[in-house]
């Protein structure tokens, strides 16, 4: 399913697709948008997939734990563009939350 679908979807059948509330999915993009548009601004391709279907796909590996062949033949992409996408969110939001905890003072500096 893609997010023009998923928009559509009452709050709880959205969080029951995702695992996630609406609002933490509003805070993903969010915190990636940045992100992405540093990563663009490098050059490249454009991606196949905009970054509320990449974070979908993301959320839908997660709470599923499909295969990325499957999830990649879900979104008309490869299993190795699957795998990537999907990395690249993890890393950014892992990395996103590490500098909030080190912000924050819970991760002491080294």
């Amino acid at each position: 399913m893609h997010y023009e679908e998923a928009k559509k979807l009452r709050e709880e059948d959205f969080q029951r697709l995702t695992g996630v509330k609406r609002r933490t999915y509003d805070k993903m993009i969010e915190i990636l948008r940045p992100h992405e548009e540093a990563k663009r601004k490098k050059g490249g391709r454009k991606p196949r997939l905009c970054l509320e279907d990449q974070v979908l796909m993301a959320l839908e590996y997660w709470r599923e734990y499909r295969t990325y062949f499957h999830i990649g033949k879900n979104y008309g992409i490869s299993e190795s563009a699957a795998y990537l996408g999907i990395r690249w969110i993890e890393d950014t939001l892992r990395t996103y939350a590490k500098r909030l905890k080190y912000i924050a003072g819970v991760i002491p500096a080294q």
